[in-house]
């Protein structure tokens, strides 16, 4: 079963959904029975869907796309510009598979 470290170090994956298998469950399972780690759960939650609200009409500097393609190569960059997309098709962030779920 995960701790409070294991789970507070895991917490953006999980928002994320990027967690699979036996830490997904021992994260969820924390979550369920910490209250001290439910509350951060749900500050990173809502932070992270006003950050995305916030940013969404945001404009790309000039360059920046560029920057990233030399840092992570041009495969990241064609993976990012399509969660990209899908994100201006849909403005809803899925969280649903939060601690309760």
């Amino acid at each position: 079963m995960a701790d409070c470290n294991d789970t507070l170090r895991e917490l953006e994956a999980f928002l994320d959904n990027e967690l699979t298998g036996d830490t997904l469950h021992a994260i969820r399972s924390h979550l369920d029975g910490c209250m001290d780690c439910l509350q951060a759960f749900d500050f990173h939650a809502e932070l992270k869907i006003v950050v995305a609200k916030k940013c969404r009409n945001d404009e790309m500097p000039p360059g920046l796309l560029a920057k990233i393609a030399n840092c992570f190569g041009d495969e990241y960059v064609d993976e990012g510009a399509a969660a990209l997309d899908a994100a201006d098709a849909d403005p809803t962030l899925d969280i649903s598979d939060g601690p309760s779920a």
